[in-house]
């Protein structure tokens, strides 16, 4: 068996070689603006998806916190209060 040790392109044409050699490159060009691009619009719709979807649930959030009691560890008590000074309240008592 006849083993070769040529690594080179298989063309015996130099124009060939060349051809083959500019194709690959621009090939390879295209591939990377395309995957670019691509990667571009794909984080484009994830970001807008993410946008979506958090504005949801602030939103949902929003209700629901209005729906919800007050919260009553802020420590302020409201209410009307009349002040009874001291003979007015023994009076009253029995």
């Amino acid at each position: 068996m006849k083993y070769s040790v040529n690594r080179g392109f298989p063309a015996g044409n130099p124009i060939a070689n060349i051809f083959v050699i500019v194709v690959g490159a621009l090939a390879i060009g295209v591939s990377v603006v395309l995957g670019f691009f691509a990667f571009i619009v794909l984080g484009s719709v994830v970001a807008v998806l993410a946008a979506v979807v958090g504005l949801r649930l602030w939103w949902l959030n929003r209700k629901l916190r209005g729906r919800r009691p007050p919260d009553s560890t802020s420590g302020v008590i409201e209410g009307e209060y009349r002040v009874v000074d001291e003979d007015q309240r023994i009076e009253r008592e029995p």
